[in-house]
């Protein structure tokens, strides 16, 4: 904790990733990439994701060990896997809690009902299974960049995942998973209390005086939403890797 003691303001900003530091998963840019650098010269600064940690690597650097330290915290699947100054700190995982036989069950209903859906394409992975999380496709997330945009507008108007998360809880109400739309394609499902409040208990004891968050799902039912509203931290809803900065800038005016 000494470097991270040591940090100007005693104040965390933690960041979501697609749609906030970087456009829905690209890399991020060289300009967003020094913003953060400099950033973590006057804060503490930490990124949760939903993806797993190679999906954040692949997004946030060009390998695990620079993208780890590059940050005083990584949260990858909501904080189910945790890293503080480059070191593995937690980790935890899904069928342990949920047990086999509901995520079979639960496997078993998502295939049936997908294999129903009649969309412009399908590619492949349909359900990816994460430590901390599932991950549920529509579409594949095999599919190109076009077809990947084509969906997000094609859900827009026919509400592919949503009516799909309607569904889940129905048939599995009262058996504590949550399920959260994100990105563009897909959305997440984790036992109840695993959403991205779940990096918070890593946290608690470097006692902050602020936690700001930013993220761009933050409207109910969104992935950013939970944390957005915790009373833990100060939420920031952003639209863009852009509007984060401003938004970033506004906040340490008012901070420093």
């Amino acid at each position: 904790m000494d470097k991270i003691s040591q940090k100007m303001g005693d104040i965390l900003l933690l960041f979501d990733v697609d749609g906030t530091l970087t456009k829905p998963r690209q890399k991020i840019s060289q300009e967003m990439d020094n913003f953060m650098s400099s950033l973590r010269k006057k804060v503490v600064v930490g990124i949760v994701g939903g993806s797993d940690f190679c999906k954040i690597t692949e997004q946030l650097g060009s390998s695990a060990d620079i993208v780890v330290n590059n940050y005083d915290y990584i949260f990858a699947e909501n904080g189910l896997v945790a890293y503080q100054q480059g070191k593995l700190i937690g980790e935890a995982n899904i069928q342990s809690h949920l047990g086999e036989e509901l995520l079979q069950d639960f496997i078993n209903f998502c295939l049936k009902y997908m294999s129903g859906l009649k969309l412009p394409v399908k590619r492949g992975t349909f359900i990816e299974f994460r430590k901390g999380m599932i991950n549920v496709c529509p579409v594949g997330r095999s599919c190109s960049q076009k077809e990947r945009v084509d969906f997000f507008e094609y859900d827009q108007k026919h509400h592919i995942r949503r009516d799909f998360v309607d569904a889940l809880r129905k048939e599995f109400q009262g058996k504590g998973m949550t399920f959260s739309i994100g990105g563009q394609i897909s959305f997440d499902v984790f036992p109840d209390g695993w959403d991205k409040r779940f990096c918070l208990q890593h946290v608690a004891d470097a006692n902050y005086s602020q936690i700001h968050f930013f993220g761009d799902k933050t409207m109910p039912g969104g992935n950013d939403h939970e944390i957005y509203e915790d009373s833990r931290t100060v939420g920031h809803t952003v639209t863009s890797p852009e509007d984060t900065r401003v938004k970033v800038e506004s906040v340490l005016k008012g901070l420093l």
